[in-house]
């Protein structure tokens, strides 16, 4: 359900917590100030307005760890998708500057950046991977794991080498771990949940009086939509309006063979 609901283009974000933030101060006020169910609810009147700021407290914690959860996520995304590229590009100019021919490495070097911006990038929206990516990526290290490079161009560039490689496909991995994650859909439910929550304790503090009882929890429903709204955008980093760019890979298809 969570999942469902990011997934969704930026206008069903905000149109789906307009309806909850917007839709419960009208319930809370049809049960509050409508028969047959206001005598009941009038009488519990007498709550003071420090009674939901716990409540209220709870939300703007569990907010504002989630808000750092997406930020230190789409950071990591971002230094990963770099860190990939940067050390693939070192893969092609070493294998340009050594003195053996090195085509056949690039040749795999071009395939596995392909393979990554058409297949697996495109995958990764689903929170999937392409396992073409990843034969890509074995072929790639294979031919730079060719021992006959050593030789060839001495000790020092093949372990340059082979350490860019290796530095390339963790950073892939750090991005695939990072474009499946889905561990804060637990922390959503409680924040979407505290909010409206927060909801029922501001309308009991306000029983006695209809204006400010609107009043207040328009303003706090405003709040919410705006500050969920804008987090939710950037929850996925390879997704969505804020996504992570593969420009910096894809930049790497104009090298040379």
């Amino acid at each position: 359900m969570i999942r469902a609901w990011l997934d969704l283009a930026p206008g069903g974000i905000f149109a789906v917590l307009i309806v909850l933030y917007f839709g419960m101060p009208l319930l809370l006020a049809v049960f509050t100030f409508c028969r047959p169910f206001k005598p009941y609810f009038q009488s519990l009147s007498g709550v003071v307005a420090p009674f939901f700021s716990g409540i209220a407290m709870l939300f703007a914690l569990l907010t504002g760890f989630l808000a750092n959860d997406v930020a230190v996520r789409g950071r990591q995304a971002y230094n990963a998708v770099h860190a990939e590229a940067g050390e693939l590009r070192n893969v092609h100019t070493l294998s340009v500057a050594s003195a053996s021919d090195m085509r056949a490495i690039r040749a795999a070097l071009k395939a596995y950046v392909n393979s990554v911006v058409n297949e697996e990038w495109p995958a990764m929206d689903e929170m999937k991977t392409s396992p073409a990516t990843g034969a890509a990526y074995d072929s790639l290290l294979r031919e730079v794991s060719v021992p006959s490079i050593a030789k060839d161009s001495g000790q020092a560039v093949h372990a340059a080498l082979l350490n860019a490689t290796v530095r390339a496909g963790t950073a892939r991995n750090d991005r695939l771990s990072l474009a499946s994650d889905h561990t804060n859909d637990l922390k959503w439910l409680a924040v979407i949940a505290l909010g409206l929550l927060t909801q029922v304790g501001i309308a009991l503090a306000h029983l006695d009086k209809p204006r400010a009882f609107l009043a207040s929890l328009a303003v706090f429903a405003s709040a919410a939509v705006v500050a969920l709204g804008l987090i939710a955008l950037q929850e996925y980093p390879f997704d969505g309006t804020f996504q992570v760019s593969s420009d910096p890979i894809k930049a790497l298809q104009s090298l040379s063979d």
